[in-house]
């Protein structure tokens, strides 16, 4: 995943409720009283009910031993513990609320300088609420593995090294190969850190200090943890599984998030449908890397080859895509 020289800057299963059941014996004080009327708590089934660590290491076969089943489980399952309230003013003043739900406490994690400006507050406020715990959990059965399918097959497109077109060949780069390159962006909030490079690191590649800031204030709720130690995506399994999530749920300035768009929640507007965004897998890659594989025609390797690892990860996992929007070729891509 290659995003733009700018820092990001933002713009289930079935649900299984936890039925409570009290029985009251003759008197009933004022909290058996609220305990009946406070609504049901509400829990969501995690990633491992949708796919087994034998189905994983089968879809996989090549994978770098630093990719395990166990670190996808434990990033996912922490990640549904998180939920970020994004609250924007004035196009580009942002701030962040990260929800712990273990503990119900809110912390602002980022809250930028021009926030309580005159010129800021008088502009209408922008708010979105990213639920990491809806990751591959918000609708049907059959649903959630199509996610999980399109979220597998834009991780092992962007870590294949082998043999084309077998598709078992995703996982196993850890890294680009050229870590010569330091991806700095322009970023009031997520500047650079000296000696600290911001190449692609895990799953997606995740890249650049803006990427690295953002991600780190939704995952740690501190910036500073992925850009003093960016190596943590490429020493850490479960930090870089987490990164991948973190991007596949979190939506950009002017995109939205890839998870939106696989569980049916983000339509095109007007402007999207004359530049042939339409929803399906095709956006999909639209978002990840439109810039350099949509709009290109049929023809295209690298999209095709994400297509591909993602009909055959539905069939691996049962499911099927017949209405698939899968390619991006007459999709225009987003612009800074």
């Amino acid at each position: 995943m290659k995003p733009s020289a700018l820092a990001v800057k933002f713009n289930s299963l079935f649900l299984a409720s936890l039925l409570v059941v009290s029985v009251s014996c003759g008197y009933t004080d004022k909290k058996s009283q609220a305990a009946k009327s406070a609504p049901a708590a509400v829990a969501r089934p995690s990633v491992s009910t949708l796919i087994s660590e034998k189905q994983f290491n089968d879809l996989f076969p090549q994978r770098d031993k630093f990719y395990t089943y166990a670190a996808f489980i434990k990033a996912a399952n922490d990640l549904a513990n998180i939920k970020v309230k994004v609250t924007r003013r004035a196009v580009s003043v942002y701030q962040l609320a990260r929800t712990d739900k273990t503990t119900g406490k809110t912390t602002i994690v980022r809250q930028d300088p021009d926030w309580n400006e005159n010129w800021a507050k008088v502009k209408p406020d922008s708010t979105y609420t990213i639920d990491y715990g809806e990751f591959c959990s918000e609708k049907d059965p059959a649903s959630n593995k199509k996610e999980l399918a399109a979220f597998f097959a834009q991780i092992a497109h962007e870590t294949r090294h082998g043999e084309n077109g077998a598709y078992n060949d995703g996982l196993m780069l850890i890294h680009e190969n050229n870590t010569t390159l330091n991806y700095f962006g322009d970023s009031d909030e997520y500047p650079p850190v000296a000696g600290q490079k911001y190449y692609g690191r895990g799953p997606m590649q995740i890249s650049y200090n803006g990427n690295y800031g953002y991600a780190s204030d939704c995952i740690f709720g501190d910036h500073k943890v992925l850009l003093n130690n960016p190596a943590l995506v490429e020493t850490d399994p479960v930090v870089a599984f987490k990164t991948a999530i973190y991007f596949w749920m979190t939506p950009q300035t002017k995109k939205p998030s890839a998870h939106d768009v696989m569980a049916g929640k983000w339509q095109p507007n007007a402007n999207d449908t004359a530049k042939g965004r339409k929803p399906g897998f095709g956006m999909i890659i639209n978002i990840v890397n439109g810039e350099v594989e949509c709009n290109h025609g049929e023809n295209m390797y690298n999209m095709n080859d994400r297509i591909g690892f993602y009909q055959y990860f539905l069939k691996k996992l049962g499911v099927s895509d017949p209405n698939c929007v899968c390619s991006c070729a007459t999709m225009q891509p987003y612009h800074y």
